[in-house]
């Protein structure tokens, strides 16, 4: 089976679900809001994803549509942000920073441990929905990497051992 160069869509991923009437109307509204700014795209891609959590899969070619943009091309941008999510997150959102300076200072390690001890790999969330776990580009701690982030918490030369427990305490 083949794929075309122009659709992001897996060939045997199901498509989403089209938005329902009141959905739509929401994802109207942010589009009008935003649409005659410079480079509207990211502002509305970001007031999407506080409306629902994440980006929805049905959202992104009318958000295309309304930009003159193809789908593809706003698939593109929401899979290269991390921050936006194709999916909703759990409760809780633990973060370890894997830019440079946390990678010189164990953060390859430190993730390692952290995916291996929660059973959790880049972006998934735990079964019951509490947490959870992605990578982020630099937090903003490159003096005290490894860096992790749960919640709005930061937490610099991070260990394996503390995130762990920051994250089991989590309810």
């Amino acid at each position: 089976m083949t794929t075309s160069a122009n659709s992001p869509h897996p060939p045997n991923k199901p498509r989403a679900a089209a938005l329902d009437g009141e959905s739509l109307e929401r994802l109207q509204a942010i589009i009008v809001r935003h649409a005659e700014s410079e480079g509207p795209l990211l502002p509305i891609l970001h007031d999407v994803q506080a409306e629902w959590g994440m980006i929805p899969e049905a959202a992104q070619p009318i958000i295309g549509n309304a930009l003159g943009m193809s789908r593809a091309e706003v698939y593109g941008v929401v899979s290269f942000y991390h921050d936006f999510r194709e999916a909703p997150a759990g409760r809780h959102v633990l973060r370890l920073c894997r830019a440079e300076a946390c990678q010189s200072m164990g953060a390859d390690t430190l993730a390692e441990q952290v995916r291996g001890a929660l059973g959790l790999d880049w972006h998934e969330t735990t079964a019951d929905g509490r947490l959870t776990l992605e990578p982020v580009f630099c937090l903003g701690l490159c003096a005290c990497g490894p860096a992790a982030q749960m919640d709005d918490r930061l937490v610099g030369r991070a260990t394996a051992q503390r995130v762990v427990a920051m994250a089991g305490g989590a309810r």
